[in-house]
């Protein structure tokens, strides 16, 4: 992971790096110890250039289900990627929509209580700052409302939004046909559709990443909003894993998919290579021992 991560980086040379969730594999149950040893960890394999920004988005991996997620897990997650549960995001025009979809239970929990009030200040300054002739009213609704660009934003979260299933999936990073047909648990495989609803009504986005899945699809809600559930960056994952490269502009999008090697091809060119090394070498050691037999013979060789 760490050498594809570095060669992307180094080929590619991103503006900003989102990943989305699940940067560890244990960090519900991560002591203080384990939780500084998995950051080290983290930091030696996606170090970047200063000139790079990586944002990361919290995952159910890093602080739990919604019902293991802690005050405590979520704010060490926070303070070390200086990101929050519900943030916007904006650079050269694009608004970025950063959301803890962990807490988007519904259950009125106080963290999920915290980000979806957060999520709906934000959608208001947002709809304010997209208005250009506003009314009595909303202008004294906007009134000391924080200001972004009146672009539409595009979300970044782990969870998927509501789908049944997988069904309508396609393309090499897919689900296998098997698993494309097994039905979605609300608010554990994806969000309940009254969450995904209210995030599409507040914030009126032109475009969704997600991931959670480990597998590729592209769905169109309501008839107009593309999400795209992007799939793992792991071979523990899948046998081909992929990201996403996009070009931003605050009016259009364009993205493209990037493949890591096959991790069943790397396997056989690595056995393939020692195979022949061995062959190599147990030639090169027969040739040397007939040499050397043959010196000996000549060694022994007495003259008339």
């Amino acid at each position: 992971m760490e050498r594809a991560f570095q060669t992307a980086l180094w080929v590619l040379k991103p503006d900003i790096i989102f990943i989305l969730g699940d940067i560890f594999d244990e960090g519900k149950w991560s002591s203080t110890k384990d939780w500084e040893d998995d950051v080290r960890r983290f930091r030696q394999i996606f170090r970047h250039r200063s000139e790079t920004e990586l944002v990361v988005i919290v995952g159910n991996h890093d602080v739990g289900f919604h019902h293991e997620m802690t005050w405590h897990k979520l704010e060490r997650f926070e303070k070390v990627f200086n990101v929050t549960s519900a943030k916007i995001l904006s650079r050269r025009g694009v608004n970025f929509v950063l959301v803890n979809s962990v807490a988007l239970h519904g259950d009125h929990c106080p963290i999920c209580r915290s980000v979806e009030n957060e999520l709906h200040r934000l959608s208001v300054a947002l709809n304010c700052s997209s208005q250009e002739h506003q009314s009595e009213s909303m202008k004294r609704r906007c009134q000391g409302t924080q200001t972004f660009p009146a672009t539409p934003p595009i979300i970044l979260q782990h969870y998927p939004l509501y789908r049944e299933s997988d069904a309508e999936c396609t393309g090499l990073d897919a689900a296998t046909l098997e698993e494309r047909h097994q039905l979605f648990q609300e608010r554990y495989d994806v969000l309940s559709q009254e969450a995904s609803q209210r995030l599409l009504w507040w914030f009126q986005p032109r475009l969704i990443l997600s991931g959670h899945t480990h597998s590729a699809c592209e769905v169109l809600h309501d008839n107009k909003v593309l999400e795209i559930s992007v799939p793992s960056f792991n071979w523990r994952n899948r046998n081909n894993p992929s990201f996403i490269l996009g070009t931003i502009s605050p009016s259009d999008y364009g993205l493209s998919k990037c493949f890591l090697p096959e991790e069943s091809s790397v396997i056989a060119i690595y056995c393939g290579s020692a195979m022949a090394l061995l062959l190599l070498a147990l030639g090169h050691f027969h040739l040397f021992r007939g040499t050397f037999n043959i010196s000996s013979l000549i060694g022994k060789h007495k003259p008339f």
